[in-house]
């Protein structure tokens, strides 16, 4: 095989598990991680079963790719997060339900043991909680003016975004989630 062959059959490759990732959010954001089959996928993209596990060789794995992909979409260097920044994200996710769904509905399942997704979100959580204390810690210094550190402000900061996103999925015409997100940051005294 050429170099050139090489090549192109990567790229190919590439974008065929980049096909089945898209794929796998859009089963996962209808069935759950646990009702998602690897078939369901597979057919979605055209594959057999046993071509998708060539990609993908476990559900698992799949499962991890789907939540790097997500997690690149929202990725912005720590140094660069700000207020504003915040409420531009709240409101790209209220342009993209299916992707906060597929989002709110592994966290959901993640919290019983042995989920494949538990490890991951674990972390998550812990680079997320540190990357809002410094965003506070560079707004405000060492306290906010609640009298609050950055440290005990920003798991309540994750739990307001987070949380919206759950009311707004059940009920998107009573919750405007950018804006109950503004409100938030008025209390803050942020807006």
């Amino acid at each position: 095989m050429s170099y050139g062959d090489a090549m192109s059959a990567r790229v190919r490759s590439e974008e065929r598990r980049a096909e089945i990732v898209r794929a796998a959010l859009e089963v996962i954001a209808e069935r759950g991680y646990r009702g998602a089959s690897l078939a369901a996928v597979a057919e979605r993209v055209g594959l057999t079963q046993q071509g998708l596990l060539h990609h993908f060789p476990t559900k698992d794995a799949l499962l991890v790719a789907v939540l790097e992909e997500r997690d690149q979409w929202d990725a912005v260097p720590d140094s660069r997060w700000r207020f504003d920044l915040l409420a531009s994200l709240v409101e790209y996710n209220a342009m993209r339900p299916g992707i906060v769904q597929t989002f709110s509905a592994l966290l959901g399942e993640s919290v019983t043991e042995g989920h494949p997704a538990r490890d991951y979100f674990t972390a998550r959580y812990t680079r997320v909680r540190e990357s809002m204390a410094a965003v506070l810690r560079a707004e405000y210094g060492g306290r906010l003016p609640n009298g609050l550190t950055p440290e005990r402000t920003a798991p309540l900061l994750v739990a307001v975004m987070d949380g919206l996103q759950y009311q707004w999925l059940l009920d998107p015409e009573s919750v405007d989630m950018p804006g109950a997100f503004r409100d938030f940051l008025a209390l803050l005294g942020e807006e």
